[in-house]
């Protein structure tokens, strides 16, 4: 995704002092899949990122695959906020999607009420690694398209399917350059999140 689409200027740095919760949140995804872009359009402040020039030393150990432009990649992590509504703030950790951060991926999980994991349906596969590693350490999620230019459109699901999803995941299409559709993604997952905590109790 190389342009980026307009979004709001960014003129809050503190929490507001309606914010009485705050939630923190994962956005997850194999390598490629959008992430950053994701976390640089909904975050309300300026995201912290740490991407790096993907050099020759990536090469055999990264897969490239359908991923002609892409030029950078996340070492540790991206993280935003966003204040949902006036008592709720959630901060986002964006995680890198290469399999050797695993361990990252652990550590930043700790205290996480749940994820968004971002799927790119023209490498769908690579979704099944991510979606083990948040099941198997017991992070509930909700699933996202990232709708690239030129991909192929699918109905959901078609998706669910091959995504072997539970009926009760949430799943939704998102444009990671756009900010409207990137929090009625978010929104989707929070309500998700918030009723599984409800029906635990």
């Amino acid at each position: 995704m190389d342009s980026v689409l307009s979004r709001p200027e960014r003129d809050v740095d503190y929490v507001p002092d309606t914010v009485v919760r705050s939630v923190k949140l994962l956005v997850a995804g194999n390598f490629g899949v959008g992430k950053t872009t994701f976390v640089n359009s909904l975050s309300e402040i300026k995201p912290l990122r740490t991407e790096e020039t993907i050099t020759e030393a990536s090469v055999g150990v990264d897969d490239m695959a359908g991923l002609p432009g892409k030029s950078q990649t996340t070492v540790a992590m991206d993280f935003g906020r966003i204040t949902l509504n006036p008592e709720l703030a959630l901060y986002l950790f964006g995680t890198p999607g290469q399999k050797r951060f695993v361990p990252l991926w652990e550590e930043l999980a700790r205290g996480a009420l749940g994820a968004l994991v971002l799927v790119d349906t023209r490498r769908i596969e690579k979704a099944d690694e991510v979606l083990s590693v948040l099941e198997e350490r017991g992070v509930a999620y909700s699933v996202a398209v990232n709708q690239f230019e030129g991909s192929q459109r699918f109905p959901l699901e078609e998706i669910r399917d091959a995504l072997d999803l539970t009926p009760g995941t949430p799943l939704t299409t998102l444009d990671a350059r756009d900010r409207s559709t990137c929090l009625r993604s978010m929104i989707t997952l929070v309500e998700f999140l918030f009723q599984r905590q409800e029906s635990r109790r």
